[in-house]
């Protein structure tokens, strides 16, 4: 029972009376209304500085000091039914502005105090979640026999004007409630298994957040709004593939024409003109400007790509740079014997994924690390699909080291032992120099999300061992931090 008690002697006989009058209003002329009980926050085993960990769960427990929410929450499993006076009114819509806007979803309840503490335990407090049955919607569009309910969540408290009597003692609680979303504040509620026309839990799994929630179909809505754009404007930039760059004599300037009296014809004016004058091939294309590069030759013209150049090129033969970022197109020179750049694929695609191939994203989704204090260095050839790693690095000496870094070129592959505890194991190694045998590491590249790290090429890697690393995104008042107050 709570300390304060029903009726204060204090108070007089005539609150007592005109108490008694408040509450039988509520009995006559109010509505039933379920109240779900806001108790706090969970305990969160080990907590840090702005989110302590609570060894109990009270409603004045802080979860997040920093933003100073309460993000999850805890309800009790127990219903408090309660009788409430408000006053209903129209769902309007506000026209008056850019969009629909819901200018009164707010509802401004009364209960009587001492019958809300008599039954909950304590005050109403904002967190507390009202559920209107006389609200529910019998009628839903939905394929099974559910009513929707309506919950209303509690914002502010107060004393209510019109609950002052003669005595000047206040006799009623004004509530503000607003709608109930789908949120992450409300999920115990919404996660409820959902009743049927009896009232009875049903079997199937349904729960209230499949029938009130609209996250999923908002996504499905956004994913096709996404999906459109990408079929509309694929890119950035410009596209201009589709228009044909014309030859041109590097020695007169005039156009280079394939006509119909030449025995070898090619659709290709440069496949035509490469048996020929070698100087008179397309050397780029023929449109400069912002966002043009897409990292195509001129006229379609065959090329090939990876992160290193073939051996025996031929002239002007066209070659993708896979290795650069953004990924770089070369054509080879015959008289210099050189690979010379013709352009940057710059053009990116326009939704927001991990995958662009933009300096930007690669910043704002920059989840990579800066390695530290190298230990040892080692190189070895390794073969493509590998994830056996054998180094000459002796086993005794550095198999502590917390972070193994696997390099060719600009891929980089790095691991921690803290995240792979079997990432180094020993073998028998024999130095052909010296001819002296050790047990030295052998990388064993992790699994990982069920899916086996692999050796993305074949080529010459580096291999090295480094004892710190920092996240190469960092806040700037971290990068600014002093090195002696990390």
């Amino acid at each position: 029972m709570p300390r304060l008690s029903l009726y204060n002697p204090e108070k007089g006989n005539d609150y007592k009376f005109i108490d008694r009058q408040a509450s039988e209003m509520f009995q006559v002329g109010g509505t039933d209304a379920y109240l779900h009980k806001y108790l706090g926050t969970p305990a969160t085993g080990a907590g840090t500085a702005d989110q302590p960990n609570y060894t109990a769960v009270t409603t004045t427990n802080i979860q997040d000091l920093l933003f100073l929410e309460n993000r999850d929450r805890v309800y009790d499993q127990e219903i408090y039914r309660l009788r409430v006076i408000y006053n209903v009114q129209n769902i309007d819509f506000n026209l008056s502005q850019f969009g629909l806007f819901i200018d009164n979803d707010t509802l401004y309840m009364t209960v009587h105090i001492n019958d809300f503490i008599k039954y909950i335990g304590r005050k109403p407090l904002s967190g507390d979640v009202i559920e209107l049955p006389h609200l529910r919607d019998d009628f839903a569009l939905n394929d099974k026999d559910f009513a929707l309910p309506r919950y209303y969540a509690i914002e502010d408290v107060g004393r209510a004007s019109e609950g002052f009597s003669a005595t000047w003692y206040p006799h009623l609680y004004r509530l503000k409630l607003k709608r109930v979303t789908d949120s992450q504040q409300f999920s115990q509620i919404f996660n409820q298994a959902a009743k049927d026309a009896n009232g009875d839990p049903v079997t199937d799994g349904t729960t209230l957040k499949d029938l009130l929630s609209t996250y999923n179909r908002e996504l499905e809505i956004n994913s096709q709004i996404v999906a459109q754009a990408e079929v509309d404007a694929p890119k950035s930039g410009y596209e201009t593939r589709q228009f044909y760059t014309l030859a041109v004599d590097p020695h007169n300037g005039k156009p280079v024409l394939a006509t119909a009296d030449e025995a070898d014809i090619d659709a290709s004016n440069a496949g035509n003109l490469r048996a020929g004058s070698q100087e008179a091939i397309p050397k780029r294309s023929g449109y400069q400007g912002y966002l043009v590069g897409d990292g195509f030759p001129v006229n379609g013209y065959d090329f090939g790509h990876g992160i290193q150049f073939p051996a025996g090129p031929v002239a002007d033969d066209f070659f993708l740079r896979t290795d650069f970022l953004p990924n770089r197109l070369f054509r080879f020179d015959g008289k210099q014997n050189a690979w010379i750049a013709v352009e940057d694929a710059v053009r990116g695609n326009m939704t927001n994924n991990d995958t662009r191939n933009t300096l930007k994203t690669g910043f704002i989704n920059n989840a990579g690390y800066m390695y530290t204090d190298s230990k040892i260095s080692d190189f070895a050839s390794l073969q493509k699909d590998a994830h056996i790693v054998n180094t000459s690095i002796p086993y005794a000496a550095y198999h502590t080291v917390p972070y193994a870094v696997i390099k060719i070129e600009l891929t980089v592959l790095g691991y921690a032992l803290a995240d792979h505890p079997s990432l180094y194991s020993s073998y028998s190694f024999t130095n052909w120099k010296t001819n002296e045998t050790y047990q030295a590491i052998r990388i064993t590249l992790p699994i990982i999300g069920a899916v086996q790290q692999k050796i993305p090429f074949d080529g010459q890697y580096s291999i090295n061992l480094y004892g710190t690393r920092e996240t190469e995104r960092q806040a700037i008042s971290k990068v600014l931090k002093p090195r002696a107050d990390l």
